[in-house]
């Protein structure tokens, strides 16, 4: 929030020590000011009041978002040429460099609104002539000001030109010294030497210089707040005219409260409600009777960093060097040349000799080619432009992978509230300012929900916004029968629109909630193209029981979930709808119980190949009720193709089986017959028996192969065969 300076005279005088530096004409007691720190704040205040405007722009206007922004108007009159310093918080100048718009409402023009500078103030202050970085005593100071004219008063009053400034010891009594520092000045009479703390004036006598000393005096004044920066706008043109500056920076968000008091004797339809926006004056600068509006809605606002300076990276160019020239070779010509090489070729060591003169990968480049590559590389663009190409697209496609976060949301209604009275708030203070004061209906109502409390409901309220204004969301306070009952919560509330609260625990009504499963329902069984399509229904049922203590009939809101695919059979049509929730009433009578039964279905189809179906699953589905003849005779087809392929499975295994028995046998009478002579007549039954096996193991793979071949015929037919299914 901008402030500004208030006018004081324009001359003024300096003091620095027991020492007074003139400033313009007008003139000080001479009076000793012990240190340095009482020269800068008296300069300081001199220093702002000779850049001060004259102008005020007070604040009159305040408009303040639910987005953490907030939009401030300053208004006044200007005469002629005028100048307004305003000041501002660090952190506010990037909004204030975005958004500030400045407006000259008499036919003049705006020229320049320029800012203190984001550099450290010690670097700031390097840059006057007058150093006063290190916080300088008075000789140092003056030390500092070597060459400069100057006017001293003391008892012998000098003027001239500052020598230098020296540290004496001098003795004090018998066995003490003090240090004092004096100051040598070149007048027209020669040099004289003065002592500091006898003078009492001091004057420069450039005003080049003294301006430059009270500017930096002034940007040590804004130093001693950090977090202030000083901003000026400058309007020319004549005679008095209106001018404004509206701006956006950051603001704490306004919040509502409500209060809601029952009529239960109009039966709800009487009931007050009052609200209140609570706001924050969280600037440095008091509001005072500024029109104030509050606005609900999402503008987008973001920070940018303007304040800090941006400097773009250049390139280095380097000196270009020239190298001396190598020796030049030059190409022979190539007539001679091969005359060269033929007659080189009848001496038997021309062979070593040119294949060490061969290069290995050919031939070298022409000179113009490597010319041409040289400037290519000197270019150093044209190299590296393909490898800048491919970082492009990269970013392009990380870019387009970046899914958008900013769905699912609501966000909320964008409506207005105007303070209708001028509002007065002091700086870093709140207030709570009355926005509704109106007559609304509401109706009693008892609201259950097994999620939040599985024994009782909770009392609540279905409150409409009778009102003309829109309502932000906020809590609710309820007050029945004169006294407190609870708190609640709502959501933003167009006018008309109608919304549920609860505000405490009905310990009056019970509710018993008992959930029943029904086993699932095979309704219809479907073959296409190799697959079973099995549809199914799922039923579940719950019942609720309503117990009533109390003495009023209460209507008893049920929540029951809403989740896709489930279809209420019953009740028929609830009593309201959300996202995510069915909303059934129940009338509970005192000491009656009132029973809720709510019934759902949920129809899904299965599909599974036929083929991994085993002879069992396949059964269940041909035994359901709802299956049709010829899907019932095309699975008992499909049992018993797959029944016989099972057959001819069991017959190639025992083969393979039969195979293998075999095998060992016949390991076991190649070890008996390593141990008997060959003449014997066990050998010779051994070699007999050896052969009736061979044979038997050569039918038993031809049986096998067979048997594969067949099985593999089978298959294929059953998958042609169920390919080809379409029934229902």
């Amino acid at each position: 929030m901008g402030t500004f300076p208030s006018p004081a005279a324009s001359k003024h005088h300096l003091l620095i020590g027991p020492h007074t530096i003139d400033s313009g004409d007008l003139l000080v007691p001479r009076q000793p000011i012990a240190s340095l720190a009482a020269f800068v704040a008296l300069s300081l205040s001199v220093a702002s009041v000779a850049t001060a405007a004259e102008v005020l722009l007070p604040l009159e206007k305040v408009v303040l978002f639910t987005s953490g922004i907030g939009y401030f108007q300053h208004g006044g009159k200007v005469t002629d040429d005028a100048r307004v310093e305003m000041s501002f918080k660090a952190e506010h100048i990037n909004d204030l460099l975005k958004s500030m718009v400045v407006e000259d409402l008499g036919g003049g023009t705006v020229t320049t609104v320029s800012y203190a500078s984001r550099d450290p103030i010690t670097k700031t202050l390097e840059t006057f002539a007058v150093n006063l970085t290190d916080n300088p005593s008075i000789g140092q100071l003056l030390g500092r000001l070597r060459g400069e004219k100057i006017e001293l008063d003391a008892a012998a009053p000098a003027t001239g030109t500052i020598v230098g400034v020296e540290n004496r010891t001098l003795p004090v009594g018998t066995d003490k010294t003090v240090t004092k520092e004096f100051v040598t000045v070149l007048t027209r009479e020669g040099l004289r030497t003065l002592p500091l703390d006898t003078i009492t004036r001091i004057k420069l006598v450039d005003p080049r210089l003294q301006s430059e000393l009270e500017k930096a005096l002034a940007v040590l004044a804004l130093g001693h707040d950090n977090n202030k920066k000083s901003v000026a706008l400058n309007f020319l043109g004549k005679g008095p005219r209106a001018v404004r500056v509206g701006y956006v920076q950051e603001s704490p968000i306004w919040k509502t409260s409500y209060r809601l008091v029952i009529d239960d004797a109009g039966e709800g339809k009487n009931s007050l409600l009052q609200g209140w926006a609570i706001v924050e004056n969280t600037t440095d600068h008091d509001w005072k009777d500024v029109r104030m509006s509050l606005v609900s809605g999402r503008p987008i606002s973001f920070v940018m960093d303007l304040y800090q300076p941006l400097y773009v990276p250049r390139p280095e160019v380097r000196q270009e060097l020239y190298a001396s020239l190598i020796p030049q070779v030059y190409g022979q010509d190539l007539a001679a040349g091969e005359q060269e090489f033929l007659a080189a070729a009848d001496r038997s060591n021309a062979a070593p000799a040119m294949a060490a003169a061969s290069p290995a990968g050919g031939p070298p480049p022409r000179p113009q080619a490597a010319n041409r590559m040289k400037k290519a590389d000197g270019r150093g663009l044209a190299l590296q432009a393909p490898a800048a190409q491919a970082v492009e697209l990269e970013d392009a496609k990380a870019s387009a992978s970046v899914q958008s976060m900013a769905q699912g949301s609501a966000l909320g209604e964008f409506f207005r509230y105007q303070i209708e009275k001028p509002v007065t708030l002091e700086r870093q203070r709140s207030a709570m300012l009355p926005i509704v004061a109106e007559k609304v209906e509401v109706e009693k109502v008892a609201i259950y929900d097994d999620r939040v409390m599985p024994k009782h409901p909770l009392s609540g309220l279905r409150l409409k916004n009778s009102t003309k204004l829109n309502l932000m969301q906020g809590p609710i306070t309820v007050y029945d029968t004169g006294v407190y009952a609870g708190d609640a919560r709502v959501e933003d509330m167009a006018p008309g629109s109608e919304r549920l609260i609860s505000y405490a625990v009905d310990l009056n009504v019970e509710v018993a909630p008992r959930f029943e499963q029904k086993p699932e329902e095979i309704t219809n069984v479907m073959l296409s193209k190799g697959t079973l399509i099995a549809s199914r229904r799922l039923t579940r049922k719950k019942m609720f029981e309503v117990k009533n203590s109390g003495e009023k009939i209460v209507k008893v809101l049920v929540e029951h979930p809403l989740e896709a695919g489930w279809k209420l059979l019953k009740p028929e049509k609830p009593e309201e709808t959300t996202r995510d929730r069915y909303r059934f009433a129940v009338k509970a009578e005192p000491g009656k119980t009132a029973t809720l039964e709510v019934n759902e279905e949920m129809l899904v189809d299965q599909r599974v190949a036929i083929t991994n179906l085993d002879d069992n699953t396949i059964l269940f589905y041909s035994n359901a009720k709802a299956i049709s003849d010829p899907v019932k005779a095309a699975l008992a087809e499909v049992i018993k193709r797959k029944r016989d392929i099972e057959q001819i499975v069991r017959d190639k295994i025992q083969r393979q089986q039969e195979i293998a028995v075999v095998g060992q046998e016949q390991d076991r009478i190649r070890q008996n017959m390593q141990q008997l002579e060959r003449n014997s007549e066990l050998y010779t039954r051994y070699v007999q028996k050896f052969a009736q096996q061979e044979s038997r193991v050569e039918t038993l793979r031809r049986e096998t192969a067979e048997f594969e071949a067949k099985e593999a015929a089978s298959r294929k037919a059953l998958d042609d065969y169920v390919s080809q299914i379409e029934l229902k």
